[in-house]
């Protein structure tokens, strides 16, 4: 007698009667985008955005009497997450955008559905 027990064989192998129940079924089948990326990608391109917007001014005011109260790495954080947030909701829109215009190019197509099963001997 072998290790293996009776259920890691097939049932095919194990002498029982199987039943195969098929069934059709029409679905429709399209292209989605993965929201996440698309927000990544409008966050990264926000924080972008906020490196460059920190470091294109000089950061003196107009009226020497006026002294600046944040260094450039505390404006960099306000500006990062003003243009981080904007960057995200301005992906989602990308991404919602991408998504209707990828629905009218949906088709549909027939499936087959196997499903196989032991029968029932309570006939």
């Amino acid at each position: 007698m072998s290790n293996t027990d009776d259920f890691s064989r097939p049932e095919s192998d194990r002498g029982e009667p199987l039943e195969t129940e098929v069934t059709d079924d029409v679905v429709t089948v399209r292209r989605a985008p993965r929201y996440g990326r698309f927000i990544l990608l409008g966050v990264l391109v926000g924080a972008v955005v906020a490196l460059i917007l920190t470091f294109a001014f000089s950061g003196q005011p107009a009226d020497p009497a006026l002294q600046p109260e944040f260094d450039k790495g505390q404006i960099f954080g306000f500006l990062l997450l003003l243009c981080g947030t904007i960057g995200a909701a301005l992906g989602a829109v990308v991404a919602l955008i991408v998504d209707r215009s990828s629905a009218k190019r949906a088709r549909s197509v027939e499936v087959v559905h196997e499903t196989v099963h032991r029968a029932d001997d309570q006939a």
